[in-house]
């Protein structure tokens, strides 16, 4: 059974809200559709490294996961994002500030 879909613009709201509450700064740098965007959400660690996520549906198991897009060099990680927003003009793009790298993803809900 397929998992409910939440309105991208509700999902970006709530996550935001969990970031706010572990003290991890977030900006969204791109808004996209409100109801079916895609989501990016970039971890910038404040070394000059970062990682870019992107949700991905598994048609086999009938989920969502997060995967890497992108991890190294920050400038390395902009680039992928651009690319990316290029291509979708309904893409969401998130941007932390966490030296630790974290990004709460792996948490209820936010898959």
């Amino acid at each position: 059974m397929a998992e409910p879909r939440l309105a991208t613009a509700l999902w970006v709201s709530a996550y935001r809200r969990r970031l706010d509450l572990a003290g991890i700064p977030a900006f969204v740098t791109r808004k996209g559709d409100d109801t079916a965007g895609a989501v990016l959400v970039k971890i910038a660690r404040m070394d000059g490294t970062a990682r870019v996520l992107c949700r991905r549906y598994d048609l086999m198991s009938d989920t969502r996961r997060w995967d890497v897009l992108r991890e190294g060099a920050e400038a390395e990680c902009d680039d992928a994002v651009a690319r990316e927003a290029r291509s979708d003009p309904d893409l969401w793009v998130i941007e932390l500030e966490d030296r630790a790298g974290r990004d709460l993803l792996g948490e209820d809900g936010l898959v």
